[in-house]
């Protein structure tokens, strides 16, 4: 049996550049005051991308329960049609770290797979594409609001883990 460790990094949108964006409070941000100063609005965090066979944006909520580490990966998805954003909707200090698996874009190779650590006030957007493992969550259930595709086509293709191979993600 074959055993690929993957540990988690800190999530950063440089190093998430290869997969998507990261959604997330920085001084980085181009920020604009608006509602006559009470508001600053960080724009233009993610390119939602859904527009293909006639898609159109559609926001879910998803109630996810947490997991233990190690955690042994079966399965990753993609979404050919349409980029998926994930916010956790917890406040910051009562919120809750979750884990991030990706694979870039392409034919799914196990050997390139990453994972991430996600903080309560980091979402996501994966571009087009991407390989990723559905949420998860660490030490409490977590709600994320999820903006993704909605329309005709098949947008979910999933790949199982090869027999004979583990993944497992630790902490660092």
């Amino acid at each position: 049996m074959t055993e690929l460790t993957l540990t988690l990094s800190p999530l950063s949108a440089e190093a998430f550049i290869p997969f998507g964006d990261v959604i997330e409070l920085s001084e980085n941000n181009k920020v604009i005051d608006i509602n006559y100063g009470l508001t600053k609005r960080h724009h233009d965090l993610a390119n939602v991308d859904v527009g293909d066979n006639d898609g159109k944006a559609i926001i879910s909520l998803f109630h996810s329960n947490p997991i233990t580490l190690p955690f042994e990966v079966k399965i990753m998805e993609r979404h050919p049609l349409g980029s998926q954003a994930f916010l956790p909707l917890q406040d910051q200090k009562q919120g809750n770290a979750y884990v991030i698996i990706v694979a870039p874009a392409g034919e799914f190779e196990q050997a390139n797979l990453q994972a991430f650590l996600a903080q309560p006030n980091q979402g996501v957007n994966y571009h087009k594409g991407t390989w990723h493992h559905y949420c998860l969550v660490l030490n409490q259930t977590t709600t994320f609001a999820v903006i993704d595709r909605g329309g005709e086509g098949n947008n979910c293709d999933e790949v199982e883990i090869n027999d004979g191979v583990t993944i497992r993600v630790i902490e660092s």
